[in-house]
C-alpha cells in the first residue's frame, strides 16, 4: 500500500497525517520530508508497544539527543501529576520552544503530551505517532489535548495542533480485539455522520475491518480522517459545527466518569454504548426514523461486545451519571446539550434537554 497523506490546515498551523505500512521505519525521512527538525526531543512511549516497534523508531531517531519517558496508559493518570512529570523532564534537560515532544502511544497518551507540549513554555513542538486504532482515527487528529478531574473527563485541556501525525497501520497487529472494536466505534460515528454510502461501506465490511483486511482497514481509516479534517477545518475550536464529532460523546465521557475510569469500560466501548443512547433518544424524540434506528442497531449487534448499558450499570447509578452529563463541557446553559441523529449525514447539534427528561430516559434503560 502506498502512503496517504493528508493535509490539516488551520488558523493556526498546517500539518501532515502520513498513513500507511512501515511507517515508523520511515520514520527519519518523513521528518525530513516535512522539514521538521530539533536537537533534543523527549518521546513518551505506551510501555505495552511491543519492543521491536520501539527499537526501529529510536534507531531512527538515532542522530537526536533522545530521552525517554515509559507510562501505563490508563484514564486514571491523565492528570496534572504526569504532566508535572513530563515538564519536569522539560526542564531539568533545558528543552527549548524549538525541541520537540513525541507521544507514541494511544489516545490516552497522545492527550497527555499534546496538554504538556502546548503548556511548556507556551508550547513547542509535538509529533504524534499514534499506535491504536482509536488514536488513529479520532484522538491524533484537530488538536484537542486535555486531562481529567474528578468533575469528569478531558474538562481541563487546550486546541493544540500537532506539527506531523504518523499513523503506521502494522502496529495494529499488535492490538487485542477489545482495542481493535475500540477503534472501530469511531469508524462507526463517523459513518453515520457523513452519509449513508460510508455506513453502507462498513456494513459490507464489517469483518474485514475487524480483522484488519487490505484493503478494507486502510479505507476505514482514510475515510475517517479524510471526515474529521473536513469538520476541523470548518471549526477548529468546536464552537458550532465540530460538536457533530461529539455524536454519543455527552453518554460515553458521563459512563466513563461514573464507572471512575475502570477497565471495565474503555473509550470505545464507552463510545458505542454512547452512540446507542443517541439513537434510542433521538428515535423517541422523533427525530431518527424506526427504520434508520434498527438498521444502526444491526450493525452494532455484530460488532461482538455487551452493548447495553443495564450490562455495566444500575438504576441507583442514574443520578450520578446525569451529574457527569450536567458538568459536560458542551453545556452552557440548566439543559443539557446532546448530539443527536436524524440520518445518516444529517446530525442535530445543540440538542437542549431537561435533564428531568433525561433522567427518565437513563433510569427506563436501567430497569
Amino acid at each position: 500500500m502506498k502512503i496517504s497523506k493528508i493535509n490539516i490546515r488551520t488558523n493556526t498551523k498546517n500539518y501532515s497525517i502520513h498513513i500507511g505500512r512501515n511507517l515508523i521505519n520511515k520514520i527519519d525521512k518523513i521528518l525530513k520530508d516535512s522539514n521538521i527538525t530539533f536537537e533534543k526531543c523527549l518521546v513518551v512511549i505506551d510501555k505495552n508497544i511491543p519492543s521491536e516497534f520501539k527499537k526501529t523508531l529510536f534507531g531512527k531517531l538515532k542522530s537526536k539527543k533522545i530521552f525517554k519517558f515509559e507510562l501505563v496508559p490508563s484514564e486514571k493518570i491523565k492528570n496534572n501529576i504526569t504532566i508535572q512529570k513530563i515538564h519536569k523532564i522539560l526542564f531539568e534537560k533545558t528543552f527549548n520552544r524549538s525541541d520537540c515532544v513525541i507521544s507514541f502511544g494511544g489516545g490516552i497518551v497522545g492527550d497527555i503530551v499534546g496538554f504538556a507540549s502546548s503548556t511548556y513554555k507556551r508550547g513547542l513542538k509535538f509529533i504524534n505517532i499514534p499506535t491504536t486504532l482509536l488514536s488513529q482515527v479520532d484522538s491524533s487528529i484537530g488538536g484537542k489535548t486535555g486531562i481529567n478531574n474528578k468533575y469528569g473527563k478531558n474538562l481541563v485541556g487546550s486546541f493544540y495542533q500537532p506539527d506531523l501525525v504518523v499513523s503506521d497501520i502494522n502496529i495494529l497487529n499488535s492490538l487485542p480485539k477489545r482495542e481493535i472494536i475500540c477503534g472501530y466505534a469511531e469508524i462507526l460515528k463517523s459513518s453515520i455522520i457523513d452519509s449513508y454510502k460510508s455506513f453502507a461501506y462498513i456494513n459490507k465490511n464489517l469483518e474485514k475491518i475487524l480483522k484488519l483486511k487490505s484493503p478494507f482497514i486502510e479505507n476505514s481509516i482514510l475515510k475517517t480522517c479524510n471526515l474529521k479534517k473536513i469538520v476541523v477545518e470548518k471549526d477548529v475550536n468546536e464552537k458550532n459545527f465540530r460538536k457533530v464529532l461529539n455524536l454519543g460523546h455527552t453518554f460515553a465521557h458521563a459512563y466513563e466518569s461514573t464507572l471512575g475510569f475502570s477497565k471495565k469500560l474503555n473509550h470505545g466501548e464507552a463510545v458505542i454504548l454512547g452512540i446507542i443512547s443517541a439513537a434510542e433518544f433521538s428515535l423517541q424524540s422523533g427525530i431518527l426514523s424506526n427504520d434508520k434506528f434498527n438498521i444502526i442497531m444491526s450493525h452494532i449487534n455484530r460488532i461482538g461486545m455487551e452493548a447495553r448499558i443495564n450490562n455495566f450499570f444500575k438504576k441507583k447509578d442514574t443520578d450520578k451519571i446525569l451529574n457527569f452529563m450536567k458538568s459536560d463541557k458542551k453545556n452552557n446553559s440548566e439543559k443539557i446539550n446532546l448530539i443527536l441523529i436524524k440520518n445518516f449525514g444529517k446530525i442535530k447539534i445543540d440538542f437542549q434537554i431537561n435533564p428531568l427528561i433525561l433522567k427518565r430516559y437513563i433510569s427506563k434503560s436501567l430497569n
